[in-house]
């Protein structure tokens, strides 16, 4: 089997004919015949390049509204055709089956189309069959025949033609039969998705577009890869190249922002937050935020919910710091934040997180919804005699938030709207307590009257009675223990309140 092929024929058949012109010209420069159809046919015409319809190859016009012109034995015999099966090549003199050596397909905009709203019947009709028929086709048939099966691939084309004068290679041919077979799994995984869920019980498939390789995993000496849309939810307007380790931090602060409506501002580290405040100034959000914890902060991810000023700005530049994220940046803020060359400086849009969480386990993967659940007012049960002041609620319920995205098991305390500590990751809610009592009071907070939110309920007493001896004096939980009624009789006795919502909040 000989492993170079001239290219003497062409299929053409693409929905968008950007950088189509200079593809045409080159093929005609080499003497190529050139089959079409529709669209990309009268696109060729207008260049005044010889290109031969399909309909005069196939004896029968587009049909169906243009739901079929390519389906036919004379255009993918000539596709599938194997150069050295003598057999084949009789059917093709019998059958006068021209063959093709060349494939250029770009298909239905499917996936843009979605995106962009469009009603459910004009989706359907950009659900490609003749273009991703004829990629693999030519795919299959690697062998003999070249697939570009996207208009990203036009430059490795142009190459063959400009400088190989029309000659493949084996492995290069080989190659691009791998890019067409994923690029018709990914249009087919999109498909699937949009009938069936990203998730469901009997099946699961994901696929991107988009592979980034980073400069490395969680260490060093792990490589890594972002697979995903061609632009992340954010700009980033300075900084070095953004890391795998700052991609989770990113993540998980932007989670953590999009629960607060108030100005805010956050601080994370090790995709927990060490330092959270809402306040009527983004200058007070920060410094406050940052008193939650100034020696974690180092190092930091910082995030906000509003456009960083000058004087914000100013405060901010004094500590170092790995990224800011926020939704717009003023002049006089970008030259303060930009003097430090690495710092990463991101701004995002509005913010939309994936409904689907993917984590992969031995032997599979797991996905779950995300946790969207994020309690009111509305959703608390006072089960104690007394209960909470406005100002207390209004406490439990930013405190909950926080520990909504912290690191099971986790307690938050917090008072006046300001995270005083917090204790994350632990294997008991008591250590998980203590952690955040002491982490409040080595930051030199007073703990009287704070709140404290635990992500799941309380198994025995012991948790109500640390804090209630740190001056703590409202809690929110889950609820669900069988020795519920323990707390709530120690914090009946104590005069503390406590509030049930019903929702746990692990997060492992």
């Amino acid at each position: 089997m000989k492993s170079l092929k001239k290219i003497n024929s062409a299929f053409i058949s693409v929905w968008q004919k950007d950088s189509l012109e200079k593809i045409v010209q080159a093929i005609d420069r080499l003497d190529i015949q050139i089959y079409s159809t529709g669209g990309t046919a009268g696109f060729i015409e207008k260049m005044n390049i010889p290109v031969t319809r399909v309909e005069s190859v196939t004896g029968y016009p587009s049909i169906l509204g243009g739901r079929v012109k390519t389906l036919h034995p004379k255009i993918f015999g000539g596709i599938l055709a194997r150069r050295d099966n003598r057999q084949d090549l009789e059917e093709l003199g019998k059958y006068d089956i021209p063959p093709v050596d060349l494939v250029i397909a770009d298909l239905y905009p499917f996936e843009e189309t979605l995106a962009g709203g469009a009603p459910h019947e004009e989706i359907i009709e950009k659900i490609d069959i003749g273009g991703i028929s004829l990629i693999r086709a030519a795919a299959k048939n690697f062998n003999d025949v070249l697939i570009i099966p996207s208009r990203n691939h036009y430059p490795e084309l142009i190459d063959i033609l400009e400088r190989e004068k029309g000659e493949t290679t084996l492995e290069q041919r080989r190659r691009m039969a791998g890019e067409a077979f994923r690029v018709s799994s990914q249009y087919d995984t999109a498909i699937n998705n949009y009938f069936t869920g990203i998730a469901e019980e009997e099946s699961f498939s994901v696929s991107f577009h988009h592979g980034h390789k980073l400069r490395y995993g969680e260490n060093p000496h792990q490589s890594a890869f972002y697979y995903g849309s061609s632009r992340l939810p954010f700009n980033q307007i300075h900084g070095k190249e953004i890391s795998y380790n700052n991609l989770l931090d990113i993540d998980a602060a932007m989670g953590l922002i999009s629960e607060f409506g108030e100005t805010s501002f956050a601080v994370l580290k090790h995709n927990n937050a060490c330092g959270l405040a809402s306040r009527d100034t983004l200058k007070q959000a920060w410094i406050d935020a940052l008193a939650g914890d100034p020696v974690s902060a180092f190092g930091g991810v910082l995030i906000t919910n509003r456009e960083v000023d000058g004087e914000t700005a100013e405060e901010i530049n004094k500590l170092f710091f790995e990224v800011i994220i926020s939704p717009g940046y003023s002049k006089e803020s970008l030259s303060l934040l930009k003097q430090k060359k690495n710092r990463i400086i991101l701004v995002h849009d509005n913010i939309e997180l994936p409904n689907q969480l993917i984590r992969t386990v031995p032997g599979g993967i797991l996905v779950q919804e995300r946790d969207t659940k994020t309690e009111s007012e509305a959703d608390l049960k006072v089960v104690t005699r007394i209960s909470p002041g406005k100002d207390e609620i209004s406490d439990l319920i930013f405190a909950n938030k926080i520990v909504k995205h912290s690191k099971s098991n986790a307690i938050v305390v917090a008072k006046d709207k300001q995270l005083l500590g917090s204790g994350v990751g632990q294997t008991s809610r008591i250590d998980a307590l203590k952690q955040a009592i002491d982490k409040a009071r080595d930051a030199g907070f007073d703990s009287t009257e704070a709140v404290m939110a635990s992500d799941a309920f309380f198994p025995f007493a012991d948790s109500v009675e640390i804090a209630h001896k740190a001056g703590i004096t409202a809690v929110i939980q889950p609820g669900g223990s069988v020795k519920d009624q323990q707390s709530i009789d120690y914090c009946n006795t104590s005069k503390m309140k406590m509030v049930f919502t019903g929702i746990r909040h692990f997060k492992h």
